[in-house]
């Protein structure tokens, strides 16, 4: 069965401090464009993470998708990198590390796909229902 895209957003963002700024604020411009508040803020923390994780783990240029379905938001970060995202214990004193624990805990569901090219994605589902 083939599940059709209600809408779909892309934007390409370059390895500098601001292109987090610029992922969360495109993501939230979207989602409010679209009628789903409800679910701007969980979107806009997981992709801060994710675009973090790419600037910071992968240092590349990274594209962020984010697409409806009938009953789903899919949010995708692209970059440049082969290294998966890894979810690691951290203690509660840790100053870094929490970024995949909190993409667990607001999504329904997230992963990682490797790409031919030796690109990855990094991909959070959210419900909404």
């Amino acid at each position: 069965m083939m599940v059709e895209v209600d809408w779909s957003h892309t934007i390409h963002l370059a390895v500098q401090p601001v292109s987090a700024s610029l992922a969360r604020n495109f993501v939230r411009r979207h989602l409010l464009a679209h009628g789903l508040p409800a679910v701007s803020d969980d979107v806009v923390l997981v992709v801060s993470e994710l675009a973090t994780n790419a600037l910071v783990h992968a240092r590349t240029p990274f594209t962020v998708s984010i697409r409806r379905f009938e009953q789903t938001v899919l949010l995708i970060v692209e970059d440049g990198s082969r290294d998966r995202p890894a979810l690691i214990a951290h203690e509660m004193t840790d100053t870094s590390g929490r970024g995949l624990a909190i993409v667990t805990l607001l999504s329904a569901a997230w992963g990682a796909d490797e790409h031919h090219d030796g690109r990855k994605s990094v991909w959070a589902e959210f419900d909404l229902r």
